[in-house]
């Protein structure tokens, strides 16, 4: 590999790349870099976790340089460099690293997206800087309300481009593109290029060169894959034992809905662990807390949508569940790959259910190798608990946990059919009525007895006497023509007045 002293980096720019621990260029950057440097555009395709950041961050910082000044008038710092990425939260990962590359320079950065108050990012912007880090929605608020120029833009940077060319993204980029000079540099990276994409990227691009440093789409070799099957109602459980079996410190928990987020990440905290939810129904406080906690090691779980399998550059994370496997092939790439980052290795475990057919197909043509599915086995806790099922808990094994000398003692006898009639003190002591009674205290012993239910049954009528329904009706007082039929008799509840 080639290292980074090899690139006579401006002394500023090298500098800071010293601070930050960088030696040796990965294969992306040792590519990219020179040709970024020599004006040209690019279309890089590179793994995950590689660097693709310093790999389109220090070149254009160091052709900017020559714009630098310590001029205060924001009319001397307009945008030079716009770098457009998809989710918030990869943005604002993004517009630290250049701060950081550019610490020791004059060279402005901001960064705008949405979830939050426009006043602060207006009164930044207000003041000029050079490189504009933004989600493309929020930068076309920035653009209408006239917060933003961007017509000296010579550096357009198009970060995890195969989501930015999606059909969600493409107006909002077609309407940004409109606003920037027609001579400028464009740059594409992502992990992920299908023909389609390279297709439509290629009419934003000025005779790019190509860069795929690995086979297009392929995973990390350092991270090993495993997928089980399991059902939808045993995967909490088997999250929980493989954590416990592999000692996994942190880990991604990927679900495919908001909803099903909130709930295991409810369900878990109730479980024991400390989680921390991620989704697009939080506000972006709460997602940056989110993300904050779990950098700081706080949270042992990340139970995230898709939202944060783009780029997240966190390190030494162990491991990525697939609690559901995504319905895009493409986007397991992106999950697996926040794990085994720049050379560390990683576990990727996934939970296939009976319906996850299909995705795993897609999964196995995009891999282009065939994936071995496991049975998942429990440890004996679990296994116990999952053949018992849910039990009722009946009266026999309430008292199978009672200690003997505290049990109430009663004789054993046959169950009969008086035992549901009136007895005597004697043996009313011993019905079942009485000893629950007894025993928690909210009945008497016995009920009185009542003599009525002891006498036989008598007839009310004589035999001869017919039944009251056989009795034919008294015919009414006046005659009522045979034309007219009767009214059919319903029941009232109140009795009508008389008139």
């Amino acid at each position: 590999m080639s290292s980074f002293s090899n690139l006579q980096l401006a002394p500023e720019l090298a500098r800071a790349v010293a601070e930050m621990g960088y030696e040796s260029m990965t294969p992306i950057q040792a590519e990219a870099i020179p040709v970024v440097l020599s004006g040209r555009d690019v279309m890089g395709a590179a793994q995950t976790g590689t660097g693709k950041t310093a790999a389109f961050s220090l070149p254009l910082l160091q052709r900017l340089l020559k714009h630098e000044n310590t001029s205060t008038s924001p009319a001397r710092h307009p945008v030079r460099a716009l770098v457009l990425l998809p989710t918030r939260e990869l943005a604002d990962q993004v517009a630290q690293q250049v701060k950081l590359y550019a610490q020791y320079t004059n060279l402005r950065s901001a960064v705008v997206f949405g979830g939050m108050d426009m006043k602060p990012q207006t009164i930044e912007l207000k003041k000029g800087v050079e490189v504009l880090v933004a989600t493309p929605g929020r930068l076309l608020d920035h653009i209408e309300a006239k917060n933003v120029v961007l017509n000296q833009v010579e550096y357009v940077v198009l970060d995890e481009a195969d989501r930015m060319l999606d059909i969600g993204f493409l107006p909002d980029l077609q309407r940004i593109l409109s606003f920037l000079p027609k001579q400028r540099t464009t740059l594409l990276f992502s992990a992920t290029f299908s023909t389609e994409i390279k297709r439509l990227a290629g009419s934003y691009l000025q005779d790019p060169v190509t860069i795929e440093v690995a086979r297009p789409n392929e995973t990390a070799s350092t991270v090993i894959q495993q997928f089980f099957s399991v059902g939808d109602e045993d995967k909490r459980r088997a999250l929980k034992s493989i954590i416990k079996q592999n000692k996994i410190g942190q880990a991604f928990v990927f679900v495919n809905s908001k909803l099903g987020c909130a709930r295991l990440a409810r369900s878990l905290e109730q479980d024991g662990l400390k989680t921390t939810a991620l989704h697009g129904d939080k506000s972006q406080d709460e997602r940056l807390k989110a993300l904050e906690a779990f950098k700081r090691g706080d949270v042992d779980l990340l139970i995230c949508t898709d939202v944060a399998a783009r780029g997240l550059d966190i390190k030494d994370v162990p491991a990525v569940f697939n609690f559901d496997l995504p319905f895009n092939a493409e986007d397991y790439v992106h999950r697996i790959g926040r794990t085994g980052r720049a050379g560390a290795s990683g576990l990727a475990v996934s939970f296939v259910s009976a319906s996850d057919q299909r995705l795993v197909v897609d999964i196995e043509k995009m891999l282009k190798k065939k994936i071995e599915i496991l049975p998942m086995e429990f440890e004996d806790e679990f296994r116990r608990e999952a053949s018992r099922g849910p039990r009722r808990e009946t009266r026999d094994s309430r008292e199978s946990r009672e200690p003997s000398d505290t049990r109430p003692t009663r004789e054993r006898r046959p169950f009969h059919d008086d035992d549901h009639r009136g007895h005597s003190t004697k043996d009313a002591s011993h019905t079942p009525s009485s000893w629950s009674a007894s025993r928690y205290g909210s009945r008497s012993n016995s009920a009185p007895k009542d003599p009525f239910f002891d006498k036989p049954y008598e007839a009310t009528v004589s035999p001869d006497q017919a039944p009251s329904w056989e009795v034919a009706e008294k015919p009414t007082s006046r005659s009522i023509s045979a034309n007219i039929k009767p009214k059919r008799k319903v029941a009232a509840l109140f009795k009508p007045e008389e008139v």
